[in-house]
């Protein structure tokens, strides 16, 4: 206690040294007169800016003050704890007293204080009462496949005819035509071959009878269409909307993949598609509509209820849980966040019961029936029943009997239902392009309906209808039914992967397939929200200072609508998938390669307004940039490379962004053609550098291009510039290398160390790390500096092959041959270790594969994780999925958590009743283990497929070369593989005060260190150089928009500039889009954040540092509502997950 005392009485003097140090700060500033000011109305005037500033300088110190304290308090509350165990365990007494002393060193870093309330909602979470959880429904579920009849993945339904006699069925039948934009042919073929027509014949068909309805979903394709078409036809669909004949569905860019989709994408996609709605027809989606992605995430019902929807429609779920709800009519359910504790983040979602969503798996259990009423296989046409029994065209003669048989099975479906609504739609794949398409389905099914509606002994209401027609009716009867009860549908929470359609047919291939587009997609996803960012900024600048007329704003804004239009249109669910033909992927590829090419144009551009000190000297000419990018990608399949700057006695200079909301210390790498270099600071402080050799092959070495590398401090959203110079450096530190099993070229600058391969002692470490590494070059251990203890944390290689026999993997397919066999090399791997001040890497060289393991020295959240890059090249293998496995001493019980979309974590259970590939999930940015003591986190910057097979391991899977189709309608295998880059990071961490009892609960979140780390490498620092022909370095200035980092746990999704009402162009406004990240607070507190928590409250007008906001004013997610009592606001108050929009306007 007395330890504790002394540290008490030192953290009051240092508050009373704060106090008094501020006094005579604002004292001194009372006789800061301003000088040479003749006029009193002037010298008044310039007191009371000087006024102004002081107060919003004590504000700023008072705020700083407090942030003193709270670290003070929390080291003394620290502190205490430590003595107090120290009175339990006098052993250790020197070593508590020695790291708690030291823990009081001053830091750039702020010790972290978490209050309590910022730590209930992670303990709370997971204790609701949801009536159906899915992981329950896992464990209960036998996943055997008994032939249940004519419906083969079901059983029997029967019913008894006078159930209907109190309250008749009633059914929608619901046109639609699923339209991929891009899968056997690319989109633009698909538009003119088949959609157009679709949409044309739509216009003409429905005005032709008031009684028909149609769905659309896909508005990438609307827009197109609608962009083509003349005003006559414009009005006569606003018509169709106006009197509900026509339901736009969802109304994203695309429908979307649920697996592989980031959440920043989902978002992007559907502000894309809504934006564009209300801008062109005044229309407000309100139900959602996903039938064909593979696999369905609460991500997407989340961003969907915060658009403002409350019902939806789901239909690709493994067939064994679509049997289960259809035994327990739990076919239409509340869809409730894993985390949510009451019922605000509920959406009515409505499963389809059966195989798929056409016609014969729509109208009920029995597809040879059901295939007799799909008009367009009359006989005579291009396609028929599978089943070989034809649809008859209805006419006087059969109408009773073939009205009767369709009733039969509209009965029996609506058996699985808790009302009498019955929802059938009635569609497939680009259905209805042909006139005598429409004709054939609407014609024959009004006779049936005209028949059935006249027949009162039948107790059936039938009509055409759209999707929100049945949701209405379904709610209405709930309404009624409510008054007495609850509701009638039970609240489900949970996800849907991994889906399987039949057999042990498990889609988990599709997790992986074309990683390298998948890679491609995150990169282009940082670079759009960089240049939104900039460009919202940049616009802002060139209109205060006149620069409207040179600063290319329309152009530019044509250019990020195309960039989100294209990376909206790759998430699409064959798209980022990887599931779709050669051609069409090398079409999606060049679309985002154009895309990244203009949005790195957009960056350089804004960037050149925004660090120039004097904006007059601005001058826009798109032939001599001012700023040049330092790495470059020449096509849309290659990898990027980095541009080897040239140096003079001339400085050259460097402008590197932070993209992130965060302040961080991040490792710079650049090539440059001297060894001799020298790196200044802007205020001309020398920076220590790394040189490093940059290796043209295994054992050869560049003598035109060495890598430089320092760590640079970037404010959050800054820009920072740094002087190159051709200079004897006293601050350089050269890395040195060792090299096993090969000869180094002679006639380098570098010490290396040749060695026959016989030893087991490579290491690296940092100040949080140490690192072992067994004979082959792979890490085998990790020693935490932090705890003192020694893991095993073990990397191997291994290979999947796929079965003998007709079914094999293929795009969308895993269907191994067995578990996973090593990876064996014939010769032993070439080895290279670097040693250096600024970081420290192993390098292992196989013939498929450069694998590279790196510890950065540095600060703050980079050190504290272990970076993981791998160059795969599988393009000469045959059948083969290669996987980086984890192997590690935790005892996980069986049980892993992934991430579903970068938004929230789905606890996970292998499971031996499963097949191996049944226990493949998706990781979009994060997969765990843990036990009572520790967590071991794989982070990643792409999405892949991930499994915990044995306890304590992570597998994830990095590429697949598969040479046969898997029969799932694509006809071709995966063999267009690339040189594909996969970059992660490995995060060990101490768990305390753990319960192993809530272990199973349904929920998890990350600590707020794996957070903050996920997203530095989700979010890389820019690098750009200044355009040696263009000397202005006097005129340059760093940019720093934000007063401080955003609170730790609130990100900046998106600023992304609104389109005016008047024109393509940009308006005054923008969406300022943020997400408050729930997290774990059971962390040993190692991780002394660059950032506070501030309890979900934000002071917006406070945060901006260049840029006053005009207005703030809450919208739906996707802009499309407004609330109620929208008005303009302040301050923002955010609840732990929630992604909320704004319409901010700033000047």
């Amino acid at each position: 206690m007395k330890l504790s005392r002394q540290f008490t009485v030192f953290g009051s003097a240092i508050f009373c040294v704060v106090i008094f140090s501020l006094y005579l700060m604002l004292d001194r500033g009372h006789f800061d007169h301003p000088k040479n000011l003749r006029r009193e109305g002037a010298i008044q005037q310039a007191q009371l800016s000087l006024l102004q500033e002081k107060i919003d300088h004590l504000e700023r110190l008072l705020a700083e003050n407090n942030e003193i304290i709270s670290n003070i308090r929390d080291s003394v509350i620290n502190l205490s704890e430590s003595v107090k165990d120290d009175q339990k365990n006098p052993q250790n007494n020197n070593n508590v007293s020695q790291g708690s002393i030291s823990d009081l060193a001053p830091s750039v870093l702020i010790p972290f204080l978490k209050e309590p309330e910022d730590c209930a909602f992670a303990s709370e979470s997971g204790n609701q009462n949801s009536g159906v959880q899915m992981l329950n429904v896992y464990s209960l579920l036998p996943f055997d496949n008994p032939d249940g009849g004519v419906w083969k993945q079901g059983f029997d339904i029967t019913y008894e005819n006078n159930e209907w006699d109190n309250e008749p069925l009633q059914v929608f039948v619901v046109p639609h035509s699923h339209n991929d934009p891009g899968w056997l042919k690319t989109f633009n073929d698909y538009f003119r071959d088949q959609t157009q027509h679709i949409l044309n014949n739509m216009v003409v068909k429905l005005n032709e009878d008031r009684r028909r309805k149609f769905l659309w979903s896909e508005i990438s394709y609307f827009s197109k269409w609608w962009d083509g078409i003349d005003s006559q036809k414009k009005d006569a669909v606003k018509s169709l909307i106006a009197n509900g004949q026509l339901e736009i569905v969802t109304g994203g860019w695309v429908m979307p993949d649920e697996a592989s989709a980031h959440y920043f994408a989902l978002i992007d996609q559907l502000i894309e598609g809504h934006q564009w709605l209300e801008r062109n027809l005044g229309v407000k989606p309100r139900a959602g509509w996903a039938v064909d992605p593979f696999g369905h995430s609460p991500t997407m019902t989340y961003l969907l209820k915060r658009a403002g929807f409350s019902n939806m429609l789901i239909q690709r779920v493994h067939y064994a849980i679509k049997k289960y709800f259809a035994a327990t009519k739990s076919l239409e359910f509340y869809w409730r966040q894993n985390w949510d504790l009451g019922s605000s983040t509920d959406v009515f979602c409505h499963m389809m019961p059966f195989y798929s969503y056409d016609i014969p798996h729509t109208c009920g259990p029995d597809p040879k029936i059901c295939c007799q009423f799909d008009f367009k296989r009359l006989p005579g046409g291009r396609i028929s029943c599978p089943w070989r029994v034809p649809p008859e065209a209805i006419h006087q003669g059969n109408v009773n009997y073939r009205a009767r048989m369709l009733l039969d099975q509209y009965r029996k479906k609506s058996k699985l239902f808790r009302t009498k609504v019955l929802l059938a739609p009635l569609g497939d794949d680009f259905r209805y392009s042909e006139s005598s398409e429409w004709d054939q389905q609407y014609q024959n099914y009004q006779r049936i309906f005209d028949y059935l509606n006249s027949q009162p002994e039948l107790h059936v209401k039938i009509e055409f209808g759209t999707l929100s027609d049945y949701f209405d009716a379904l709610h209405k009867v709930d309404t009624q039914q409510k008054k007495s009860t609850q509701s009638l549908f039970p609240v489900l929470s949970g996800d849907f992967f991994t889906y399987a359609d039949r057999d042990d047919h498990y889609w988990s291939g599709y997790f992986t397939s074309r990683p390298f587009y998948k890679r491609m997609d995150r990169i282009m996803e940082s670079h759009l929200r960089t240049a939104e960012i900039l460009y919202s900024f940049a616009r802002i600048q060139a209109q205060k200072y006149k620069k409207t007329s040179s600063f290319p704003s329309s152009t530019y804004y044509q250019l990020l609508t195309e960039a989100r239009r294209n990376l909206g249109l790759f998430q699409h669910h064959d798209a980022i998938t990887g599931t779709a033909k050669d051609w069409v992927v090398v079409d999606y590829g060049t679309r985002l390669f154009h895309s990244l090419m203009s949005l790195k144009t957009i960056i350089r551009d804004s960037a050149h307004i925004l660090i120039l000190k004097d904006k007059d000297a601005y001058r826009f000419n798109p032939s001599k940039p001012f700023l040049q990018m330092e790495s470059e990608q020449q096509s849309q399949d290659s990898l990027p490379q980095k541009t080897v700057i040239k140096l003079s006695t001339q400085p050259r200079y460097l402008v590197i962004y932070n993209p992130f909301d965060q302040e961080r210390h991040s490792v710079v790498s650049i090539y440059v053609s001297s060894s001799k270099v020298k790196v200044l600071t802007d205020s001309g402080k020398p920076v220590l550098i790394q040189i490093s050799a940059v290796w043209e092959g295994p054992n050869t070495i560049s003598n035109e291009a060495y890598q430089i590398s320092f760590v640079a401090h970037l404010l959050p959203l800054s820009m920072k510039i740094y002087q190159l110079l051709e200079s004897e450096n006293s601050e350089t530190d050269m890395a040195v290398y060792t090299i096993y099993n090969t000869e180094a070229n002679s006639g380098t600058i570098f010490k290396i160390k040749e060695m026959k391969f016989n030893t087991d002692d490579i290491t690296i470490e940092n100040s949080h790390i140490k690192l072992d590494f067994g004979g082959s070059g792979l890490m085998k251990r990790m020693f935490n500096k932090e705890d003192g203890k020694i893991h095993e944390v073990k990397v191997e290689f291994i290979w999947y092959g796929t079965r003998n026999g007709r079914d094999k993997s293929g795009a969308y397919l895993f269907l191994p041959d067995g578990e996973a066999k090593p990876y064996i090399s014939a010769d032993p791997p070439f080895i290279r270790v670097t040693h250096g001040r600024i970081y420290s890497e192993v390098t292992c060289l196989f013939p498929n594969l450069k694998h590279n393991v790196r510890l950065y020295n540095v600060q703050g959240i980079e050190g504290q994780s272990v970076e993981i890059a791998n160059i795969l090249d599988i393009r000469g293998e045959y059948n083969r999925e290669i996987a980086m496995r984890i192997s590690s001493d935790l005892n996980s019980q069986k049980r892993f958590y992934t991430d579903l979309n970068g938004y929230q974590i789905q606890p996970r259970l292998t499971m031996s009743k499963l097949p191996l590939q049944a226990n493949i999930y998706p990781m979009s940015t994060m997969a765990y283990i843990q036990d009572d003591g520790f967590r071991l986190t794989l982070l990643s910057a792409q999405s892949l497929g991930v499994g915990s097979l044995k306890n304590g391991q992570i597998e994830v899977i990095m590429d697949r070369r598969l040479m046969q189709d898997d029969y799932r309608g694509l006809g071709q295998g995966v063999q267009d593989n690339k040189i594909t880059a996969n970059l992660f990071r490995i995060l060990l961490e101490k768990r305390n005060g753990i319960d192993m009892n809530e272990e199973k609960k349904s929920v998890s979140f990350p600590s707020l260190l794996s957070h903050l780390t996920s997203s530095f490498l989700n979010h890389p620092v820019i690098t750009m150089t200044i355009n040696p022909d263009i000397n202005s370095p006097h005129l340059l200035n760093g940019f720093s928009p934000l007063v401080s980092s955003m609170p730790c746990d609130i990100h900046l999704v998106n600023l992304r500039t609104i389109q005016s009402k008047e024109d393509s162009g940009p308006s005054d406004e923008a969406a300022l889009i943020l997400h408050r990240k729930g997290f774990d607070c059971r962390f040993s507190n190692r991780s002394e954040l660059p950032c506070s928590l501030t309890q979900g409250k934000l002071l917006v007008h406070k945060l901006f540092n260049e840029f006053t906001v005009q207005s703030l004013i809450p919208s739906s997610l996707s802009l499309m509502h407004s609330p109620s009592d929208a008005r303009n606001i302040s301050e923002i108050n955010m609840s732990p997950m929630e992604i909320s929009t704004f319409r901010i306007r700033l000047r």
